[in-house]
């Protein structure tokens, strides 16, 4: 009795000081994206109550590929975003938006994790027939990329870029 207590001691002891276990790749509290007090390379996540031009943006499925419409969008710099999301399409669809190395890179761990749910300023995943937003404030001149990364999709052409002037 006194060895299982000792046992169950150390276990809990343990758990309680090992470190979060996190998705491949990514550190404990960092998550897939960014806090919102931080700005990337291709700019911050927006302040909803402040105005924002309004683009949309529609996941769909044709002729075998998957696609954003529309799949380009200019943008000036410092300029913010209510990207205004929709899924027409059957199955889930995610919009990530960050510079086309980051997205590649993740969409590599996503082939590894592909249940990896994004709770992110710069990330949405939308169930089939569903609606959600994100809004950007783009403080960086650059050409940067929005993809689904859920395994397979951006290979059928679910990917777009913004371009920031």
């Amino acid at each position: 009795m006194q060895l299982r207590f000792l046992a169950l001691s150390v276990v809990t002891a343990l758990a309680f000081s090992a470190p979060a276990i996190t998705a491949p790749g990514h550190k404990p509290g960092e998550g897939h994206g960014h806090s919102e007090s931080d700005e990337t390379n291709y700019g911050m996540p927006g302040d909803p109550k402040k105005p924002a031009r309004v683009v949309q943006i529609t996941m769909t499925e044709a002729d075998g590929k998957m696609l954003f419409i529309p799949d380009k969008i200019e943008v000036r710099r410092g300029e913010q975003i209510r990207f205004m999301l929709r899924n027409n399409a059957g199955q889930d669809h995610e919009f990530v938006l960050g510079t086309l190395e980051e997205n590649l890179k993740h969409g590599e761990e996503m082939k590894k994790n592909p249940d990896m749910e994004h709770d992110d300023p710069n990330a949405k995943r939308l169930s089939a027939k569903k609606t959600g937003e994100i809004v950007w404030k783009f403080t960086k001149a650059g050409t940067f990329d929005f993809s689904c990364l859920l395994p397979g999709h951006r290979e059928s052409g679910m990917f777009g870029t913004v371009v920031v002037k």
